[in-house]
């Protein structure tokens, strides 16, 4: 394959302006917008505990999603060339932040997906998690381990 780079460009504008700015911490919304040419908004936000609007995403909850979608397409490529029929498939993915004084970093991540299987190999499909993880862009992009807790399921 073709060594080739990709390019992606997204805008993020800061929406909580309460009318004095940044005057002092607790001045000032953390309301954002996230958009890209072609996409619906994000609604973003900080996380509650740091002032924001809990009805928003938050960058955290961002990052925790683009590792299990980015895992769940190498995943599905994956079943292909291993010759599985996914019918569903599931994660209820969890991460850990350890905030350190004003700032913080992720510890760890946990993926659990729950494949169904129309045919194939259960333990196949088990074993293929980790040959995904190695292709998820995502995931190798981070500095913090993205743990596998899989599932299969054969339909009956």
């Amino acid at each position: 394959m073709l060594n080739q780079d990709h390019h992606y460009a997204v805008r993020v504008e800061w929406t909580g302006n309460t009318g004095t700015g940044t005057t002092g911490y607790r001045d000032y919304g953390r309301d954002n917008l996230v958009t890209a040419q072609g996409n619906p908004p994000i609604m973003g936000s900080a996380d509650g505990p740091f002032r924001g609007s809990p009805e928003r995403w938050n960058p955290e909850q961002l990052l925790l999603a683009a590792l299990s979608q980015c895992h769940m397409l190498s995943y599905l490529h994956v079943a292909v060339k291993h010759g599985l029929v996914v019918t569903s498939y599931h994660d209820d993915a969890t991460g850990t932040m350890q905030q350190v004084g004003e700032g913080g970093h992720f510890i760890s991540v946990t993926l659990r997906p729950a494949v169904t299987l129309g045919s194939g190999n259960p333990e196949v499909a088990q074993a293929i998690h980790a040959e995904a993880s190695a292709l998820c862009f995502i995931a190798n992009s981070v500095n913090f381990p993205v743990l596998h807790e899989p599932r299969a399921i054969l339909e009956r």
